[in-house]
């Protein structure tokens, strides 16, 4: 008898240790601050809308020369691949020159790129002030226009968020790991 206990006890023991290795690798565990922003429909959005769902943000300008393109077609991908998977994923892009970027302009400016506005929001309705501070306090990333500049210096990171609002991944969106991303977007769809 005390064998088998042994037995269960260790079978046990190692399926525990499979489970916690099941999460997030080297989460960052970031809190996002409550907010409430200007989506491309013009509506309200904000954190209070993704409660209990799983995301993927980043922060792009539809006047950006250089890195939001690459960003945009990166996420246009992922999405594609997240709904082959059949994975439940929402997307959030903030806009970094909300001066510029009103509904309308981000509406168009994702529908060129094939995005599925269904579960992709595109978020302006700040100062740029306000989209540096929110950038900063809550992704550790840069939303900055310079003076008498169109472009604006920003991250080019995508950021996994979990049902609670907490960033618990950020992946470089210009070259992003398409598997690592789908991947980790499971583990917290199977986390609930």
């Amino acid at each position: 008898m005390r064998k088998y206990r042994g037995l269960v006890l260790a079978v046990f023991f190692s399926i525990f240790l499979v489970a916690c290795n099941q999460g997030i690798e080297d989460p960052l565990e970031l809190e996002i601050e409550n907010f409430t922003f200007t989506n491309h429909n013009n509506e309200d959005f904000g954190l209070a809308d993704l409660e209990g769902e799983v995301w993927l943000a980043d922060f792009v300008f539809t006047n950006c020369t250089t890195v939001c393109l690459p960003m945009m077609a990166n996420m246009t991908n992922i999405q594609e691949q997240l709904k082959e998977k059949g994975l439940d994923v929402q997307l959030v892009s903030f806009s970094v020159d909300p001066a510029f970027d009103k509904p309308e302009i981000l509406k168009s400016y994702a529908e060129n790129y094939g995005a599925d506005l269904s579960s992709w929001n595109l978020l302006t309705g700040y100062t740029p002030q306000e989209i540096d501070d929110f950038a900063m306090n809550n992704f550790k990333t840069l939303a900055r226009k310079p003076e008498n500049d169109d472009q604006v210096i920003h991250g080019t990171y995508f950021f996994l968020v979990n049902q609670e609002g907490v960033i618990m991944k950020s992946y470089n969106g210009l070259n992003p790991p398409v598997e690592d991303i789908l991947s980790d977007a499971k583990i917290l769809l199977t986390e609930e």
